[in-house]
Formats: structure tokens, sequence, C-alpha cells
């Protein structure tokens, strides 16, 4: 186990509000409003005077075992980091106070492996264990071993993972509740004909679902009775191969709906608050690309039932720590008519969570850890509102133009732009290797504005000023998103990628952000047939010549 010194705070030049940094002079709006500041102040004292967890181990990589190690940092909890073989000069190792070896690279020889956690966990004497998202965040066995070794998991008890985990025991505990779920069924007879004869009943078109994990898989959409046979197989396949469960069922397929989802906090002395909602419709293959909130397709009518529907689903599963309810918006009968049902229930922190930290001004890491502690939630739900508009951009190491290919290397230039209302989580640095075993999310970048116009410009601004050379990253593509014009006036849907992909991802030269591209050009050798080379050329194949000024 590795020991270091308590990492000093970092940014002591950024605006701290809540637990993250805005990197500009003023910070764009205050961090409380109105008579919510006194309450606030007196409940953040009383917490962390009764704060009962001591050294909290993070199950988890990249930004956000980087983002929790910020929150334990301000509450005076130590930080214990995990790693493997490939992260053992990870910025998250840096960070934290203590770090213990997992094991070899494969993440289920190490960060899915919930002996190996377990025992880093004694190993370092932690009272506590943040899952962060992914990984074992979701897993109800993992949550259940933490609670029988006494220790405290920073999420729902493992009874509430098991039970909405199964999205069809959700469909039918919201349905019990009250809560609109997508028209559907579930087949008692499981088999292919069984699943055929739920789809012909149900009508076209449809969406063959699996009952256990996430991420799209096990998951096809049948529009023709020809496709079905094969839709079926597959999924299961698919289902089977993931999760080790093969349980479908059927939903109704809606034309060009909108993915909403509203978090939610619930502490253990009985209190549900939401924190509004986030619109998650630019997404490709069921995996989120580009958040914002508020959601520009709500009325101040809709907006209410949609939250009130989340804290009546919180509420029937006894729910306790941060989760998140998701919902499909039926607006093809125009926002007047809109419709929404309940998807399913994230049971664990959001990777688009900053969206909610900017709009609301609260730290939503700092408050699941005070919960998990016994305190109550450190905010009213009267003093929460909505405070313009913030969008985020999740930039991965990936090639748009080959389908979104992975991309692996070593990250031999990376700077985070500076900006007015720009927030950045990262999990890489200069230096760092983005490793083939796991996600390649490199960072997010969050922009609030006065307006969503606003944020829009300020956020591609800061995408065409990030410089990160050694690995492809989708910046491009995220530009070309941003700047098109559906985006631009709102009109987007969960088929919007689909739709404009050949645009969208077309292939063409890297798009260098200005700084970089203005160093290229400075000291570009001239052209012409009868160039010749002077002392002074510089090495086409070496970028450390080409760029003056740069260093590592």
């Amino acid at each position: 186990m590795r020991q270091g010194p308590a990492a000093e705070p970092r940014h002591s030049d950024k605006n701290t509000i809540l637990g993250f940094t805005l990197q500009s002079d003023q910070a764009p709006f205050p961090p409380f409003h109105g008579a919510a500041f006194p309450f606030c102040i007196l409940s953040s004292v009383f917490c962390i005077l009764s704060l009962l967890l001591e050294r909290l181990l993070i199950a988890n990589r990249g930004e956000i075992a980087i983002r929790i190690i910020s929150a334990c940092r301000e509450l005076g909890v130590e930080s214990v980091a995990v790693y493997s073989e490939a992260d053992a000069g990870a910025a998250h190792v840096n960070a934290a106070d203590r770090a213990v070896f997992l094991g070899p690279a494969p993440a289920a020889q190490s960060y899915l492996s919930i002996p190996n956690i377990l025992r880093a966990v004694k190993e370092s004497g932690a009272d506590s264990v943040h899952p962060g998202y992914g990984f074992l965040s979701e897993n109800s066995a993992f949550a259940a071993a933490c609670e029988a070794a006494g220790v405290v998991f920073v999420g729902p008890p493992s009874d509430v993972i098991a039970s909405m985990g199964s999205k069809i025991e959700a469909r039918r505990v919201m349905q019990a509740a009250g809560v609109p779920v997508v028209p559907g069924e579930t087949p008692d007879d499981q088999s292919d004909a069984g699943i055929v004869r739920t789809v012909e009943r149900v009508g076209l078109p449809v969406l063959i679902k699996a009952s256990a994990g996430g991420g799209g898989k096990g998951m096809r959409r049948v529009t023709r009775r020809d496709e079905l046979q094969e839709a079926v197989s597959s999924a299961r396949r698919e289902a089977t191969a993931a999760f080790d469960d093969g349980t479908l069922y059927v939903e109704r397929w809606f034309e060009r709906p909108r993915h909403l989802e509203v978090q939610v906090l619930a502490d253990a002395h009985g209190r549900i608050v939401h924190l509004f909602e986030r619109e998650c419709s630019i997404q490709r293959r069921h995996q989120k690309v580009i958040e914002e909130s508020p959601s520009i397709a709500l009325t101040p009518q809709l907006r209410d039932q949609l939250t009130q529907a989340a804290v009546t689903a919180a509420r029937s599963v006894r729910y306790r720590n941060a989760g998140t309810i998701e919902f499909l918006l039926d607006t093809h009968g125009g926002n007047e008519d809109a419709r929404f049902y309940f998807l399913e229930m994230n049971t664990r922190l959001q990777v688009e969570h900053p969206v909610t930290e900017l709009v609301t001004g609260v730290d939503l890491v700092r408050a699941q850890i005070l919960v998990a502690s016994g305190d109550p939630i450190p905010w009213t739900a009267d003093s929460l509102i909505q405070r313009g508009h913030a969008i985020e951009a999740r930039v991965y190491a990936e090639d748009p133009s080959r389908g979104f290919l992975p991309q692996a290397g070593r990250i031999w230039l990376y700077r985070e732009p500076p900006g007015p209302g720009i927030r950045i989580d990262s999990g890489v640095q200069e230096g760092s290797e983005v490793p083939v075993h796991y996600d390649p999310l490199l960072a997010k970048v969050i922009a609030i504005g006065e307006s969503r116009d606003v944020a829009a410009v300020r956020l591609m601004d800061a995408l065409r000023r990030f410089p990160i050379l050694g690995v492809r990253t989708n910046i491009p593509f995220l530009l070309r998103v941003l700047s098109h014009p559906r985006f631009e006036a709102g009109q987007i849907d969960t088929g919007f990628l689909d739709a404009e992909d050949a645009v969208l991802t077309a292939s063409g030269p890297e798009s260098l952000p200005d700084v970089v591209r203005a160093a290229f050009a400075a000291h570009a050798p001239e052209e012409g047939p009868t160039r010749q080379k002077s002392p002074m050329a510089v090495d086409s194949r070496d970028p450390w010549k080409r760029l003056k000024g740069w260093r590592a």
C-alpha cells in the first residue's frame, strides 16, 4: 500500500463553489439563493461536526475518483484510491491520501473484483466505500458485501439496488406506485416464441429489452415482422453474455422521443428532494454524449409533474442517497401535449451530475457522503432553484470517423482551457497513458451561462481551445453536434445522432485547437519545390520541436 502526505487543495487560483471549481475570475452565479444561505451554512457546520466517516475508499478510477477525492478533502475525510497495473501512475492514484493495488489490468481482476476491493478496504482500514459510477456501482452483491463487512456503502441499500436492477421488477413497482410506465408487457413465457407472441400483442414498432444491466446491451428495435425472430435471438444472446441473464420484456417504441432524467437525493430521516431534470437526448447507442439542464421541452406544469413523479418513485422503494429516475418524453403532439413515462432508476451518481450541480449550486458528492454518515440532507427542497443553463460534453479518446473506435496511448500534450463559466472534470494529465482496458473517457467539459445559447457558445469555445495530442479525440465531433442547426434550435431527440450520422462523423483532417494550430503554423518550414533544409528547419516528426514554448 502506498501512503503519502495528504494532498493540498488544488486550483487555489480558481473559484471554489461547493466542491467544484469554475475557471473564471468571477463565478457566474452566487452559490446560494436568498434565505437559503443561513440555513445551508448552519446545516453544513452541523453535518461536519457530526460526520462519522473517517477514511473513504473509492472503488473506481479516472475523473469520478478525483471528483470524490476533492469532496473528501473538503470534509476532512481521508481518501483511499485503488488501482490496477495499468493505472499505477494514474492521476487519481496521485491525488488520493493513500492508494492500494488491486491486481492485473483487466477490470474483472481489479475494479470488478469484489474480493480484491474488500481486501483493499481491510488493508487500508477504510470505514466506507464510494463506488462512483460504472464498475460495481449498481452491483447489489457488492453493496451487500460491504454491509456484511460493517463498511458504509455510499449509496442505497443492497435490496434497493437489486429491486431497481431488474427492469421488470422496477416497472412493476412503479405501476403499483402510480408512476406512468412505457406501455408494454413482460411475458411469463420467456421462450423465443413467447416473446414473439408478446410483440404481436403490444404491436409494432417495439423495443425488446433485457431485464438486467444497462448501457443499451440486450436491446433491439423491431419495426417489421420479418426482423422479429432475429431481434429476439440476438437480444437474448447479448443479455446473457453481458449480464448472465437472458430475461427479456417488450415496450412500445416511440418515434423521436426525448430522454429526460430527474436527480433525487434521500436521507435516512425520511426526506426526499429532487434537483430538477437533465436532458440526455443526444445519445449514441443508448450512451449519452451531451447533457443539459434545464430541458427546454418542459413547461412549468410538466416539470412539476415530472419531478413529483420522480420523488414518488424514490419513496416507493424507500430510497436512500443519490439516484436518478429516467423518463421517456413523447412530444409528437407538441410540447404542450407531451407525456412522460418511467424507463428505469439508476441507483448511483450519474456521469452528468455536474450540470445539476452548476444550475442548483450544490455539491452532490459532498451530500452523498454526509447522507451516508447518517446526516440529513444539507439543504431543503424549497431552497433549490434552477439558475441559468448548463451543458456538458464528454471528451473521449475515440475516432468517430472509424465507428467511434476507442484510442489508446500516451497523452503528450494536455491543456485545460480557462474561461468564464467553464468547469472541467478530468481523469488524465500530461503524460498519462490511456489504457485499452477501460472506458476511454478523458474529461467532461461543462459550461454554464444565463441562457442556453450562452452556455453552448462557451462550451464550443472551450472545446476549440482544448489541446490534446497523442490520442485522437471526439472533440471535432462534439463541435459539429453543438453547431448543428437542429441542436441550436433545440429540436433534438434520441434519434438525432443516428439521423445526422453522415454529417457529424464525416472523416477529415483533425481539427486542432487554435493554440496548437498557431504553434504549428509559426514553425512550419517554407513550402516550395526548391525548398532547402536550413539549419533551423524543424523535424516534422517531433512535436516538441515544432511546438515552441510547450513543455511537459
